[in-house]
């Protein structure tokens, strides 16, 4: 099966095409951690000391944070996993994190943003495995507000 880490070209085309001019999208991601984040290709952003993956990736909240909300876009969710209750036993996800945005476009915009580009790198040395399941309000929840 393999660890995913980043989106593809053609995930991000598909992404794209189903999800633009639909309105706000949330961003549904199952992170795994890697016990010691890895800064070894990443020495312009490395901490002074060793830290564990969950550390590395409270640092990547705390600089992304700002520049979500610069973005348009919000964390809804952010809390501790582990096995499923329904599902894979042999998926174990540390954290899941729910984060909306405006739009695609907006989406897109934050992702390309130089300043994000910058502390992206906090993200690649804590992430061992990932899933990122982009969501959009259904008709079925609308009509029952």
């Amino acid at each position: 099966m393999g660890n995913h880490i980043e989106a593809t070209i053609e995930a991000g085309k598909k992404f794209y095409q189903d999800f633009h001019g639909k309105g706000p999208v949330v961003m549904l991601n199952l992170l795994r951690f890697k016990t010691v984040a890895d800064y070894s290709e990443l020495a312009s952003i490395q901490p002074e000391k060793e830290i564990s993956g969950e550390e590395a990736y409270q640092l990547y909240i705390d600089y992304t944070t700002p520049l979500l909300k610069k973005a348009g876009s919000r964390i809804l969710f952010y809390g501790n996993s582990g096995h499923f209750l329904i599902g894979s036993k042999q998926e174990k996800w540390n954290a899941v994190l729910l984060v909306e945005h405006e739009s695609v476009a907006k989406f897109l915009a934050f992702a390309q943003d130089e300043e994000y580009l910058k502390i992206a790198g906090h993200r690649t040395a804590t992430v061992e495995d990932s899933r990122l399941l982009p969501i959009s309000e259904s008709e079925i929840t609308k009509s029952a507000e």
